[in-house]
């Protein structure tokens, strides 16, 4: 018995010094990850964390002054956040873009640069990690960086027909999946998908862009499959979507660790993976 706890004593000790910081966090009912954060020492904020951006920005929406940050041409360089007992440096902040609900701007991979990283929604944190942690359970995915921004593939099973096509990570679309223009027109989605909802939405010039909701019958990520999946594209005289989304709601039904070099991640079902799907009005 004593062997069995000290192993279990061990095993808990090295996981902790694998660990060299924990960030915790909180889901919205959006889907979005909120940080709490100290920025130049001064201003409270509450920061989304964006998975497609490498960089901060301050929202024109903010509930929370941010007058500690100042912008030249709508960047600040050089500024610091802390986040718990944590400082970060030489942090570039971008002046009037929107973010998630219930933000103060966002906050992006940045500070995790050349580390491993995982996303815990289990537990609702960030951990880092010098090496990598225990991956029992956990399926490999290859990632595809490009312009700081993280890439996957996934499986779209639509009429029987297996289509693999990659997805930008984007937590800050609370939604499932949102196809590119090129892909919806290409798999003509509008008729092979089941559509649940749809709107109209027009510019200054009268041209017109329809977003429609559908069902995906499945979705395959590696090896896990999702079933009925919330799928978003839109049609119209508009093609403003360039690439494919993978959005928070997807997201938050796996466990993620990304390895230091973004070459990969490792995946494994959260406790959201079963969880009703979010609804995009």
């Amino acid at each position: 018995m004593f062997k069995i706890i000290s192993s279990l004593l061990l095993l808990s000790f090295l996981s902790t010094i694998q660990a060299q910081e924990i960030i915790p966090f909180r889901i919205t009912k959006h889907n979005n990850i909120i940080v709490k954060t100290l920025v130049n020492d001064k201003d409270s904020l509450d920061l989304m964390f964006q998975i497609a951006m490498e960089d901060a920005s301050i929202s024109p929406d903010r509930k929370r002054n941010a007058d500690h940050i100042i912008f030249k041409d709508e960047i600040s360089n050089g500024n610091t956040i802390k986040i718990g007992k944590k400082k970060y440096e030489n942090i570039r902040f971008f002046d009037n873009e929107l973010t998630g609900h219930e933000a103060d701007g966002k906050i992006g991979t940045g500070i995790f640069k050349g580390k491993i990283f995982k996303i815990d929604y289990d537990n609702s944190r960030f951990v880092v990690y010098d090496k990598m942690p225990d991956l029992k359970g956990y399926q490999s995915v290859p990632l595809l960086l490009k312009n700081e921004q993280l890439f996957i593939p996934a499986n779209s099973i639509i009429e029987k027909q297996n289509v693999e096509a990659y997805f930008l990570l984007q937590s800050g679309y609370s939604g499932g999946i949102l196809y590119s223009n090129e892909f919806a027109d290409g798999k003509e989605l509008d008729k092979k998908l089941k559509v649940t909802g749809e709107k109209t939405l027009k510019n200054s010039s009268g041209q017109s862009v329809i977003t429609k909701n559908g069902i995906l019958p499945v979705l395959k990520v590696g090896n896990f499959v999702l079933k009925d999946v919330s799928a978003g594209f839109f049609v119209g005289e508009l093609k403003i979507q360039k690439s494919s989304y993978f959005g928070a709601d997807l997201l938050r039904r796996y466990n993620w660790i990304f390895d230091a070099e973004r070459k990969k991640v490792y995946i494994k079902p959260s406790k959201y993976f079963k969880k009703t799907y979010y609804k995009i009005n």
